[in-house]
């Protein structure tokens, strides 16, 4: 099954991918990638976080299985939105992303390596 993800920065070496996070009773804090069953859904969704002030995310397609290889392997969650839900993004966004807006000032501090392990995996996945 094909689905549909938000990424930042598609296709470069800063490329990021779309979570929300949740508060789950048991684990605690989760990020959550949304795979979107319709590709205009997805879309939609990308115009709501652009309306938040998000840098433009691009839809891009993947195996359903490969992104939860993916979140299983980043210890992240998934969820499947089915066609014609209008998920809406959270009010609260985080402060401090994965990644950076392209052409933005590279940090000063070296990279963390679990986002250098995220990021590789990421890239595998592409």
């Amino acid at each position: 099954m094909r689905v549909f993800v938000l990424l930042f920065n598609a296709r470069t070496e800063n490329e990021g991918i779309h979570t929300i996070q949740i508060q789950d009773p048991e684990r605690g804090e989760r990020n959550v990638v949304l795979m979107f069953e319709s590709e205009d859904d997805a879309t939609r969704f990308g115009l709501l976080l652009e309306a938040q002030d998000f840098p433009t995310p691009s839809v891009e397609v993947f195996e359903l299985e490969e992104i939860e290889e993916f979140c299983q392997g980043a210890d992240y969650d998934c969820n499947l939105v089915p066609e014609d839900t209008l998920a809406m993004p959270p009010e609260s966004n985080v402060e401090e992303t994965d990644w950076r807006e392209e052409g933005a000032e590279p940090e000063t501090e070296a990279p963390d390596s679990e986002i250098d392990r995220i990021r590789r995996r990421l890239e595998g996945l592409l």
